[in-house]
């Protein structure tokens, strides 16, 4: 309030009590009136952040499904850590710089920090060992795999609370979960005769777990700033710390520009990193990490349809089950999860 007003209202409440309290119910009438009108504006832009927010999720479920394909068509033809470097420094600059344009500034060291460790663990260790991994491995094999992110997530969960207990529903989801994997093996069996194929297996389930550390982590420090800025870095960070594997394991020779190389790491890009990662941290930064990790339950299903529509990989009855059980299994386990903190919520009241 005004210094003015405030000192000829303790003189109005000196000198006449009834014009003061008249006054002060003025004075509380309009700030409870203001404070009324503003709450319908405050809840219904609560609405639209929540509302954008499965928008993004629906986003990603979709383009990351995708991806897997692009991926495989890519990383077959071209040195796959070279394609994923390519893919990262470029989309990292285009969402940096639309934010820098946006009128963002490059946040502080420490934020900075945070999504260099993320990039490390997302982009790095993350989806670019799965697509150097599909060189030997099945898009759809490499999706279903990937999909058990959420299942890492319950896990790292219990494991750092260790006063916590995994509930039998939780086992049995785990082992649903495990179980649809060997049945997808199980249909694949001529091909872990090749040690190249195993190694790309093994690479895949690290990288996913390496995925679900790296997501948690970024759910943790980045709250309070701003998610497209921290996906353009994560990205570049995840870029840069590429390039000595690259120059270790990728061969140089015989690199050639074709056309599905082209289209493949301008939709990579453009689709699967400024668009994709954009709207992946939007919802993991307005949406509860079991519902931002559904995502799991529908990419291995669009990239298994697209694997065989497209690459002729194998699909058949038998995988079909599998993949049931295994998404299955992960449900169970997030189900789990949830009523054992419904559980302890309510015991704690």
């Amino acid at each position: 309030m005004n210094p003015f007003i405030w000192e000829n209202l303790n003189y109005v409440q000196q000198r006449n009590p009834i014009k003061a309290s008249m006054a002060n119910r003025r004075r509380d009438y309009r700030w409870h009136n203001r404070v009324r009108h503003s709450i319908p504006y405050f809840i219904t832009a609560m609405e639209n952040k929540k509302l954008l927010a499965y928008l993004a999720l629906g986003a990603v479920c979709v383009l990351w499904g995708t991806t897997y394909l692009v991926l495989r068509i890519g990383v077959t033809q071209f040195p796959p850590f070279l394609f994923s470097v390519i893919r990262f420094l470029f989309a990292g600059s285009i969402l940096t710089a639309i934010m820098l344009a946006a009128g963002k500034k490059i946040p502080s060291g420490k934020v900075v920090f945070n999504q260099a460790v993320g990039g490390l663990l997302m982009c790095t260790l993350g989806i670019s060992i799965v697509g150097w991994a599909e060189v030997n491995v099945s898009s759809g094999v490499a999706a279903v795999i990937c999909s058990m992110m959420p299942i890492w997530t319950v896990i790292i969960n219990l494991t750092v609370n260790r006063e916590e207990r995994p509930t039998a529903l939780i086992i049995f989801g785990l082992l649903a979960g495990l179980g649809g994997i060997a049945l997808i093996f199980k249909e694949h069996l001529i091909e872990f005769y090749n040690p190249e194929y195993i190694t790309g297996i093994i690479a895949i389930f690290l990288a996913n777990l390496s995925w679900a550390i790296g997501t948690m982590w970024v759910k943790k420090k980045n709250t309070g700033t701003d998610p497209f800025m921290n996906a353009g870095l994560q990205m570049l960070f995840g870029g840069l710390f590429l390039i000595p594997l690259s120059l270790i394991f990728d061969s140089y020779t015989g690199i050639q520009w074709t056309s599905e190389i082209v289209i493949s790491l301008s939709y990579m890009i453009l689709v699967g990193s400024v668009a994709a990662y954009a709207c992946y941290f939007y919802a993991i930064g307005h949406l509860p990490m079991t519902i931002v990790s559904l995502y799991a339950y529908i990419n291995p299903v669009i990239a298994v349809i697209l694997g065989w529509l497209v690459l002729d990989e194998k699909l058949n009855a038998g995988i079909l089950a599998a993949i049931g059980i295994t998404l299955l299994g992960i449900y169970i386990v997030n189900k789990g999860y949830q009523l054992k903190n419904s559980w302890k919520a309510q015991l704690s009241k």
